[in-house]
């Protein structure tokens, strides 16, 4: 079985991206769902390793854990795009102990609300579009959308993300 280059995974995912609306509304949702799925991790205990009276590796957590093998599928598909993506975690890592310390609400139910309003622009984006989400074909699109996005980053800036063949 071939295995895609970023270039393909981007080229077919932007089938069902090309209208404007659904390509901005894209900008919003697809960070807000990779942050809210972040959150959501996070806010997983890990019994015996940390809880509310043991708490020896705070960073080590379901969100943590499950970044190792989504980096490693990045790093197979770009390493620079997989750094960029690594920073935009620790960020997502970061954004998750600032609202665990100022936020009333738990960041569980923080990272819900944000997802449900993500995913209902989504929608939106799709039903603009008049296609179905990629991840529909094929679930490793989630991974793809974030990807896709820092792609473009990579483009405005002038910056190379794919190997030179």
């Amino acid at each position: 079985m071939k295995v895609k280059t970023v270039e393909q995974w981007f080229s077919e995912y932007a089938v069902s991206h090309q209208h404007p609306s659904n390509k901005t509304i894209h900008w919003i949702m697809v960070p807000a769902i990779y942050f809210s799925f972040v959150g959501l991790l996070w806010s997983l205990p890990l019994t015996g390793i940390n809880s509310d009276t043991h708490n020896s590796f705070p960073w080590l957590n379901a969100a943590s854990l499950l970044a190792l093998p989504v980096h490693w599928f990045y790093v197979r598909l770009s390493k620079p795009l997989a750094l960029a993506m690594m920073l935009f975690t620790i960020f997502c890592f970061l954004l998750c102990e600032l609202l665990i310390s100022i936020s009333p609400l738990p960041l569980w139910q923080l990272s819900l609300s944000i997802f449900i309003i993500a995913l209902l622009g989504q929608y939106i984006g799709h039903k603009i579009e008049g296609k179905k989400p990629s991840f529909f074909e094929d679930i490793q699109y989630l991974l793809i959308g974030p990807l896709w996005l820092m792609g473009f980053v990579f483009n405005y800036l002038g910056l190379e993300y794919s190997p030179k063949k």
